[in-house]
């Protein structure tokens, strides 16, 4: 006869609620593995390690600080009797800090994409420090921790999981900070026209839209944190059976209407589905119905997800072309009017039926959240640049902040390869360039080519018998036809291509023979090949030693 096994029902509901939070916990946390790639997409490739160091150091920087103080600012706000408390509180509530935490971070890693390209990585991180001690905290203060817009006009201001107290926060926040900054050089012309300015990388982009909409299921369906409770001493589900199911619907039928809803206006101003557009409308989709998924219709879920998708190509476009600010990842229409349009639809879509006093108690939270954000946002951002710490220089703008701010290269495109190695290869080559002889003359070679075939260049020319080349990134316009490229929705023309300039002295080694070598090694027999040029040299002089002529070569 088999005993039944003994369990403390308390500790079962505990643990397995516990484990519950902690996954998606993690969950959301990985989400700002998609936000790295989604901003290190969408900015120059010059300013990609500024984009992930900001990412990183926004989780770093701002968990330890919530931590420390946004946790208590939170609780006080709310009016909470013990406000520090959960620093010594114990395993539940530090799983319960940490959830917490994880919106928090959230809500800082969206303004990273605004202000990309130009702000002083000390500015965002002082932004980053102030939103995750204050901003932050006094939102979720007014709403989740009790304040008073959780019982506003008797109803109280609604949000499930964060689409106006994380989402919309962050991208008003992000829409203010880069109002204060002002736009990247050469964004506008003198007459206020718009430059379109590419990011880098499509594929980066859309793979952190991917990482975010798998982490956002932790947003949602997280959210529905009680999976068991305790009844009569006996086990039974929480809320998590009343709200998981529709949370989970109404959570996938929005992501996916955002997107159409984008593809949709996108191919109406242009012709064209726009691949960002697509993917920015999954997040803003996802956006508009995280304040909502516990109380929307399945059908509500959908028009939603279209209008939050809609809304975002013309917000973009009123943004950029109207107000004239530089939203560089377009946070507010994916993060901000999304997040504010989700929490003010939820009276027309609602299990519950229409409620005018509910749509008032959204539009005052939303309202209240916006306008404290801006206000804070401003004061901060305006502070630094005032003192001139908010935006770096023009020349470290032009240079690009990975090298200006971090000193790195994050594609070294002229980096050896294995098969092209600086000398050559395994020949013993001289420095020199050979027996010296008087009488031959100096040659300068200048070859224009693909980047994509300079490895085959050098290895052509080191085995010509040349000893060294110097290799510039440069760019041109020549044979090669204009091409048409389109970003957001917006047309440009491509006529300055992308070469490399390959340039190599030569006495011993007949000029004809490293010509030859380089149409060898560049040829693809394609308009764009490039040209070589080839210039007599009056005198060559050794710094180190002085030796003039063909010695010095």
């Amino acid at each position: 006869m088999l005993t039944p096994l003994q369990i403390d029902p308390a500790a079962l509901a505990s643990g397995v609620n516990n484990v519950w939070v902690l996954t998606v916990t993690f969950l959301i946390f990985f989400m700002h593995a998609g936000f790295a790639m989604l901003e290190a997409g969408q900015v120059r490739s010059k300013n990609v390690a500024n984009q992930l160091t900001k990412n990183m150091l926004t989780w770093s920087i701002g968990v330890i600080v919530y931590f420390l103080i946004g946790a208590g600012i939170s609780s006080i706000v709310g009016g909470g009797a013990d406000p520090f408390g959960y620093i010594t509180g114990g395993s539940d509530v530090w799983i319960g800090w940490l959830f917490g935490a994880v919106f928090a971070m959230t809500a800082a890693t969206i303004v990273s994409g605004a202000v990309a390209g130009r702000a002083k990585l000390r500015a965002y991180v002082t932004y980053t420090v102030v939103l995750s001690a204050v901003i932050y905290p006094v939102v979720t203060g007014l709403t989740w921790g009790g304040g008073f817009l959780s019982s506003v006009l008797g109803v109280g201001f609604s949000d499930f999981a964060g689409g106006m107290i994380v989402h919309g926060m962050g991208g008003i926040a992000g829409l203010t900070a880069a109002w204060v900054l002002g736009p990247r050089m050469d964004r506008y012309n003198e007459d206020g026209s718009a430059n379109v300015i590419p990011g880098h990388s499509m594929t980066f982009a859309v793979l952190g839209t991917l990482i975010l909409c798998f982490g956002w299921y932790g947003f949602n369906v997280g959210t529905a944190a009680s999976v068991f409770i305790v009844e009569e001493g006996s086990v039974a589900l929480g809320a998590f059976a009343e709200t998981v199911g529709r949370v989970a619907l109404t959570t996938t039928l929005a992501m996916g209407a955002g997107a159409i809803g984008a593809a949709g206006v996108s191919l109406l101003q242009t012709e064209k589905v726009d691949t960002l557009y697509v993917a920015n409308g999954m997040l803003a989709g996802l956006v508009g119905i995280t304040s909502i998924p516990n109380l929307a219709t399945w059908w509500g879920a959908l028009v939603v997800g279209l209008l939050a998708g809609g809304q975002l190509p013309l917000v973009f476009k009123f943004i950029e072309k109207r107000l004239k600010i530089d939203d560089v990842c377009a946070v507010y229409p994916v993060h901000g009017s999304a997040g504010a349009m989700g929490c003010i639809l939820l009276p027309f879509v609602s299990i519950n039926g229409f409620s005018t006093q509910v749509l008032l108690a959204q539009i005052v939270g939303v309202s209240v959240i916006g306008a404290w954000t801006i206000v804070a946002t401003a004061l901060v951002f305006g502070a630094l640049k005032m003192i001139g710490q908010a935006r770096v220089s023009p020349d470290h703008e032009r240079e690009g902040l990975d090298v200006a701010e971090h000193g790195v290269d994050t594609y070294p495109e002229f980096g050896d390869q294995p098969e092209a190695v600086p000398d050559g290869g395994d020949r013993e080559l001289r420095t020199d360039g050979g027996e010296p002889d008087p009488d031959r003359e100096i040659k300068m070679i200048i070859a224009y080519i693909r980047p994509e075939k300079l490895g085959d260049v050098k290895q052509a020319v080191a085995s010509a018998g040349a000893p060294s080349i110097t290799v510039t990134n440069v760019s041109g316009r020549g044979s090669q036809p204009a091409k048409k490229g389109q970003w957001r929705g917006e047309e440009y023309t491509v006529d300055l291509h992308q070469k490399v300039k390959v340039e190599c002295v030569v006495a011993d080694v007949p000029a004809s023979k490293v010509v030859d070598a380089i149409r060898e090694g560049a040829n693809t027999g394609e308009p764009g090949d490039g040209k070589i040029f080839v210039m007599p040299v009056e005198n060559a002089i050794q710094v180190r030693t002085g030796k003039q002529g063909p010695d010095a070569v």
